[in-house]
C-alpha cells in the first residue's frame, strides 16, 4: 500500500474521489424517473427544468363575486351622484352588467368587475331587489378601473414561461405551481440507492441485551437516515462479523445494485485494515486515512460491480455503472456522522443534481481556549447562544464516541490544518445545525453540574426556551459571567471560613457584576461505591488506603472546594489518595468511572449513584445555586425559568431524585453588587 495514500488533506481526499467518479462517467445526475404528480413526490430533485404548458389563470377571470362591467360605463359614478347600470339585453344584443362568480371567464365585452358588497341591486321598479343576483339593475356609487378585481390571463404563469429549474427541490407549492401550468407528471432525478454495511464481531443488533465488550449498533441507523434525508435511499445491511472473506463476500453483493457503499468498521482492532484489504482485493483503494478530525481512518475506493448470473437481475440493473464508489467508514459514532457530512451528502447532492448543501453560518467567540492537532482539519462541536450583545460558542465534548455532543451540538467550528488550536474569545464561524431563532430563545449556562439541569432542560423546552449547558465546574462558571459568557451558573461553593456557599467566591470573582443568588436545592454529597461496597469505605478517611482507588472532580469544581476543605479538617493530604489527581467533569462521570471498574470510590451525589446502580455513603449536605446577572434576571428569555421554580409538577419530579431537597428551591439568597 502506498504510503501517500495515509492521512492526506482533506481537499485533496475530497479530489481524488472527484476524479476517480469522473473518469467512470458517475460525476453526474445518475438517472432520471418520470412520476405522477402527487404529493409523493416531496422533496424529490427536478432532473429537467419546468416550463408553463399552458397560462395560469388561462382566461380572464374574476377575481371576486361582483358584477362584470365596462369600466368606461362607470366613470362618472360618485358618491352624491350614483349611476345605474342595467342587466338587460339591449336590442342590439349587448350586455352592460351581468353578476359573475369568482372565477368564472370574464365575458368578452367586460374588462372589470364590481364586488357584490360594493353595488346596490335593484328591482324593475327602482326598489331593491330581493335577488341580489340577478337584479334588474345595479346601482353604484364609486368609478371602477380597468381590470380592477380581475386575474388576467397569464397572471401568475405565462406557457413557456421557467417554472421551476432542474435541480429545484420540490416543495409543496412547487406541486401546486406545476400542476396549474398543466403537468401531470414530472421528472426527478432517480435516488441513489446506498448500501449501508456495519462490520464488526462486538457489534449487536439494536434491542437485544448486550453483556461487557458489546456495542451496540446504531451508526447504520444515523447514516441511513442521513442518506434518506438528503435524497437517497438507504438500505441497512445486517451486522457482518470482523471476517475477511466474510466482509468482502457482503461487499461484492453490495456492489451489484447499490450506487454507493459504505463500509461501516467496527471498533474492534484491526477492523480498519479488513475494510481497507477489501476494496483493494476488489477493486482500487483511494484513499486511506483523512487528515480530518474526528474521522481519521476514512476510507475512499472504488469496486468492481459483479456480473450477476441471472439475466432478468442483469437486466435491471444494466443501466448501472461497471464499478461502485465504496466509503469506509469509521467506527466512532462522531466520525461515522461527520464523514457522511463530509463525504456522502456532496456525492448524493451531485448525483440528484442539486447544489451540496450549505450550512448557515454565524460569527461566534470562543468561551474557552481549544487546543487542535496542527496536520487535521478539526471539526469542534459547539453550544451557541447569545449573551447580550455577543453570540458564543462553547465548546462541548470532543471526543470521537460521544454521539451526545452531536446532539448537544447547535454547530460546528472547522479549525483549519496547520493550526494548533484557538484562544479563549478568538471570533470563529459557527456552522448551525439549529436555526437562528432556536439560538435566540436558548438560555447558556455555564458552570457546575447536577443533574437537575437536565430535568430544566426538559421542563423549558415546553414553555418556548432551550437550556444549553457546558460543565466546567463552579469556579469555572462565574468566570464565564464575569467574561459575559452565559446567562447563568450553576455553583456549590463551600467557603470554609464562613460555612456559607457560593457569595465570597461572587465577591471575589465577580466585583463589578451584579448578580442574583437563587437557590435551586439542598443535596446530598457522599461517596459512590460499587454495589456491595466490597471494600468497605464508609469515610473519606478511608481514603488512606492505597488499595482503594479513588476518582476526583477536575480542579474549580465545587464537589473537588468541598472535598479539599474536609480533606483538611481531617488531615489528610492529597498525595496520599491513590487517584487524587484522576479527574471527570460530571458527578455522571464519576459514576461511570466506577462502575466500569476504573475507580472504587468517588466523592458525588446520591442521584449519580443510582443512575449507574451504585451504592451511596452519605457524608455532607450543600446548596447548589444558581448565580445570575441582574441584566438577565428580570429578561423575557429567562421568566419561564423562575416560573418553572414554582412549578408543582417541576418540584415533584426533582423531589423524586435521590438526595435531593426542594425546600430552598427558588428562595433568593441574596443579591449581590
Amino acid at each position: 500500500m502506498s504510503v501517500y495514500l495515509h492521512d492526506i488533506p482533506l481537499n485533496e481526499a475530497q479530489a481524488r474521489l472527484q476524479s476517480a467518479l469522473e473518469a467512470v462517467d458517475l460525476w453526474r445526475v445518475l438517472g432520471v424517473e418520470e412520476l405522477p404528480l402527487d404529493e409523493h413526490i416531496l422533496g424529490r430533485v427536478l432532473a429537467e427544468p419546468v416550463w408553463a404548458k399552458i397560462s395560469s389563470p388561462h382566461y380572464h377571470a374574476s377575481a371576486m363575486d361582483g358584477f362584470a362591467v365596462c369600466a368606461i360605463d362607470t366613470e362618472s359614478a360618485m358618491p352624491t351622484s350614483p349611476v345605474a347600470i342595467p342587466t338587460a339585453v339591449f336590442t342590439d344584443g349587448e350586455i352592460r352588467t351581468t353578476y359573475i362568480d369568482t372565477g368564472d371567464p370574464l365575458p368578452l365585452w367586460a374588462n372589470a368587475v364590481i364586488p357584490i358588497e360594493k353595488v346596490e341591486p335593484l328591482a324593475e321598479n327602482g326598489q331593491p331587489a330581493s335577488d341580489s343576483r340577478q337584479p334588474h339593475s345595479i346601482r353604484i356609487r364609486a368609478a371602477v378601473t380597468p381590470w380592477s378585481h380581475v386575474r388576467p390571463l397569464g397572471e401568475d404563469m405565462v406557457a413557456t414561461q421557467l417554472v421551476l429549474p432542474a435541480g429545484h427541490t420540490l416543495r409543496p407549492v412547487d406541486l401546486g405551481a406545476i400542476a396549474g401550468c398543466g403537468h401531470h407528471t414530472v421528472k426527478v432525478a432517480r435516488k441513489p440507492k446506498v448500501a449501508i454495511l456495519p462490520t464488526g464481531t462486538e457489534l449487536k443488533p439494536i434491542g437485544e441485551p448486550v453483556a461487557s465488550g458489546d456495542i451496540i449498533e446504531y451508526n447504520s441507523l444515523v447514516l441511513a437516515a442521513q442518506v434518506n434525508g438528503w435524497g437517497g435511499e438507504a438500505a441497512r445491511w445486517s451486522i457482518t462479523p470482523d471476517n475477511f472473506e466474510g466482509i468482502r463476500s457482503r461487499v461484492a453483493e453490495a456492489a451489484q445494485s447499490a450506487d454507493l457503499i459504505l463500509l461501516n468498521a467496527g471498533s474492534s482492532a484491526g477492523s480498519e485494515d479488513f475494510s481497507a484489504g477489501v476494496v483493494e482485493s476488489l477493486g482500487e483503494l483511494l484513499v486511506h486515512g483523512v487528515a480530518v478530525r474526528p474521522g481519521h481512518p476514512v476510507i475512499l475506493g472504488m469496486v468492481a460491480r459483479p456480473r450477476t448470473a441471472d439475466r432478468e437481475q442483469e437486466d435491471t440493473v444494466s443501466h448501472l455503472s461497471s464499478v461502485v464508489p465504496i466509503i469506509g467508514v469509521p467506527g466512532y459514532p462522531v466520525s461515522a456522522a461527520l464523514t457522511g457530512e463530509i463525504f456522502v451528502e456532496p456525492l448524493i447532492a451531485q448525483w440528484l443534481g442539486r447544489p451540496s448543501a450549505q450550512p448557515y453560518e454565524i460569527e461566534a467567540n470562543l468561551t474557552r481556549k481549544i487546543t487542535s492537532p496542527g496536520g487535521d482539519d478539526d471539526y469542534v462541536r459547539v453550544a451557541v447562544g447569545r449573551v447580550g450583545e455577543k453570540t458564543l460558542a462553547a465548546p462541548v465534548a470532543r471526543g470521537a464516541g460521544v454521539i451526545t455532543s452531536l446532539v448537544q451540538a447547535d454547530g460546528i467550528v472547522i479549525i483549519p490544518r496547520g493550526s494548533q488550536g484557538l484562544p479563549a474569545g478568538e471570533k470563529v464561524k459557527v456552522r448551525l445545525y439549529r436555526s437562528t431563532a432556536e439560538i435566540e430563545r436558548t438560555i447558556l449556562a455555564i458552570g457546575s453540574h447536577d443533574i437537575t439541569l437536565d430535568v430544566i432542560a426538559q421542563f423549558l423546552a415546553a414553555r418556548g426556551r432551550r437550556l444549553a449547558s457546558a460543565n466546567v465546574g463552579s469556579l469555572g462558571g462565574l468566570v464565564a459571567l464575569r467574561r459575559g459568557e452565559a446567562h447563568l451558573a450553576g455553583s456549590h461553593l463551600l467557603d470554609p471560613e464562613s460555612g456559607e456557599y457560593n457569595l465570597s467566591y461572587i465577591r471575589q470573582y465577580l466585583p463589578e457584576t451584579p448578580v442574583r443568588v437563587v437557590a435551586l436545592v439542598g443535596r446530598e454529597q457522599g461517596l459512590l461505591v460499587p454495589r456491595g461496597n466490597p471494600k468497605g469505605i464508609q469515610s473519606l478517611g478511608d481514603l488512606r488506603n492505597p488499595e482503594v482507588r479513588f476518582v476526583n472532580r477536575q480542579r474549580g469544581a465545587g464537589t473537588r472546594v468541598l472535598l479539599d476543605y474536609h480533606l483538611g479538617k481531617i488531615g489528610l493530604v492529597p498525595e496520599a489518595i491513590n487517584g487524587y489527581h484522576q479527574e471527570e467533569f460530571t458527578h455522571l462521570s464519576v459514576a461511570a468511572a466506577i462502575a466500569s471498574g476504573r475507580a472504587d470510590c468517588g466523592l458525588g451525589i446520591a442521584a449519580a449513584a443510582q443512575a449507574l446502580q451504585l451504592d451511596f455513603v452519605p457524608l455532607f449536605q450543600e446548596r447548589y445555586d444558581l448565580v445570575v446577572p441582574e441584566v438577565y434576571a428580570e429578561s423575557d428569555l429567562l421568566a419561564p425559568l423562575w416560573v418553572l421554580l414554582e412549578d408543582l409538577s417541576f418540584k415533584s419530579m426533582v423531589a423524586g431524585l435521590p438526595g435531593y431537597d426542594i425546600g430552598v428551591m427558588g428562595k433568593l439568597v441574596a443579591k449581590v453588587k
